[in-house]
């Protein structure tokens, strides 16, 4: 058998794999972008099968899809949304900007499947009675708003499955840590310098918090994913070609079967030239990210050591930590997370570009959206999977070093704070210089110069009442 087969379109002829499920039009994309070798992402492929089926769906309630066609249409685009014909999507990240290699490598492979199905075989198009590619599964629509529609598709589906899990997961973990070692005391540490008490639950809290206003911003981001749904506006903005009720009942198809309601843009015209949904979007992703830098960061300083630094909390040792020091256990979950902000923070450099007139928004249409959504949806799946990896492989296994905590709280100047109201500012500071110079603890200066009363200054003194002040 021969290994390729001829396929036709609108320009003429090209050699297909035999095999393949696309057509020319994909084949020649294949051909003009041997770029960065990696395809458009999985869940934006999925995306495409959720709303070819979710088009053919509403062109057959307006009578303007025959029923066969369309429930073949329907069966085969919900297989390619299912991922058994991802190998079949080979174009390049790295193509045309409106994304039309992907929408029509989506309509090839949708419309071999279903001519397969219907007993045709594949590369049937052009015969009578067979699905066409442009005629049939692209019916009503242009890629200028299939492919940001199924950005917002991608984008929902990807935060509302997988991020706010996550972020869920990661919340819920913390704030058991937090409510566990509410009655731990440690140093507090402004400026990397010590300041006064706080306790261990407290700093757990704040980080629970932390994560908690992450859900609440993830969850903003869903929602522009959900509301200016471009299907509809097809070339423009303007809906020619289109039925008037299309968009609506596309948007009612997919809030259907997806579980998460999606509504029509009420301006087909901005939500097809601008990107700005995405762009606040993502911001709303580098915050997350900036979030997780700060917990990743302080939890690695706290259990930094064991005996030349802080040490203050246990990591999980989980793998050796060098190839020449033996016995060294580094934080290596704290720097995975910290390196996933850090491409979250340029990910969102790479969404701002591309929704910039200019570099992508300009006119009717933005022309850099395989990249803007494949640095979204790496966004999203960087800061979902981290989320579950910070849980499973640290904060289980985290521990706090209480002896250690008291240590570092009877050795800390700042004690010298809670003194202040009862003998005066200017000779709490003399007292705290006094007892660096002379290498002596708080307590002990104080107890020796009997500046206050024993009773009353192991009242001042008692960190976890430092740490209750009302």
């Amino acid at each position: 058998m021969s290994e390729t087969r001829i396929e036709k379109d609108s320009m003429g002829e090209m050699t297909v794999p035999a095999d393949a499920l696309y057509g020319a039009s994909t084949a020649r994309a294949v051909d003009n972008f041997p770029i960065a070798n990696l395809p458009v992402p999985a869940d934006v492929i999925h995306a495409f099968g959720h709303l070819k089926a979710a088009c053919a769906q509403a062109n057959k309630e307006l009578g303007r899809l025959d029923a066969k066609i369309a429930d073949v249409i329907i069966e085969s685009a919900n297989e390619v949304a299912e991922g058994k014909y991802d190998e079949h999507f080979p174009v390049d990240i790295y193509q045309t900007g409106s994304g039309t290699s992907t929408n029509m490598n989506g309509n090839e492979v949708i419309a071999n499947i279903a001519n397969d199905k219907l007993g045709f075989g594949v590369g049937a198009k052009g015969q009578e009675g067979a699905v066409h590619p442009n005629d049939h599964v692209n019916m009503g629509q242009s890629s200028n708003d299939t492919f940001p529609t199924g950005m917002h598709i991608a984008g929902a589906l990807t935060i509302s499955q997988n991020l706010i899990p996550g972020l869920k997961y990661l919340h819920a973990e913390l704030a058991a840590k937090a409510k566990a070692w509410d009655g731990i005391v440690k140093i507090g540490r402004t400026h990397l310098m010590d300041a006064t008490p706080i306790r261990v639950g407290q700093v757990f809290a704040g980080y629970a918090r932390q994560v908690e206003l992450g859900i609440d911003r993830a969850t903003w981001a869903l929602k522009e994913m959900l509301v200016n749904m471009p299907i509809g506006g097809t070339a423009v903005g303007t809906g020619i070609n289109t039925h008037p009720d299309f968009a609506k009942k596309v948007c009612a198809a997919l809030s259907a079967k997806l579980g998460v309601e999606f509504l029509e843009a009420e301006d087909h015209c901005e939500a097809q030239a601008a990107k700005d949904a995405f762009v606040s979007a993502h911001g709303h992703l580098k915050t997350i990210a900036t979030s997780f830098t700060k917990i990743a960061n302080d939890i690695r300083h706290l259990g930094s050591g064991p005996r030349c630094s802080i040490f203050e909390l246990s990591l999980p040792a989980i793998q050796p930590g060098s190839s020449i020091m033996p016995g060294k256990v580094n934080p290596v979950i704290c720097e995975s997370m910290m390196q996933v902000a850090c491409r979250v923070i340029g990910n969102d450099a790479a969404v701002n570009a591309s929704a910039l007139g200019g570099v992508g928004s300009i006119f009717e249409l933005n022309v850099a959206m395989p990249v803007m959504i494949d640095a979204f949806l790496q966004s999203v799946t960087l800061l979902a999977n981290v989320s579950n990896v910070f849980v499973d492989k640290l904060l289980k296994g985290l521990e706090v070093n209480e002896e250690r905590c008291t240590e570092l709280i009877d050795q800390s100047l700042m004690m010298c704070t809670s003194l202040a109201p009862e003998i005066g500012y200017d000779p709490a500071a003399a007292l705290a210089k006094q007892a660096f110079k002379e290498g002596k603890t708080i307590r002990q200066l104080a107890t020796e110069q009997k500046l206050v009363e024993p009773a009353k200054l192991a009242e001042l003194l008692d960190p976890d009442k430092m740490t209750r002040p009302s």
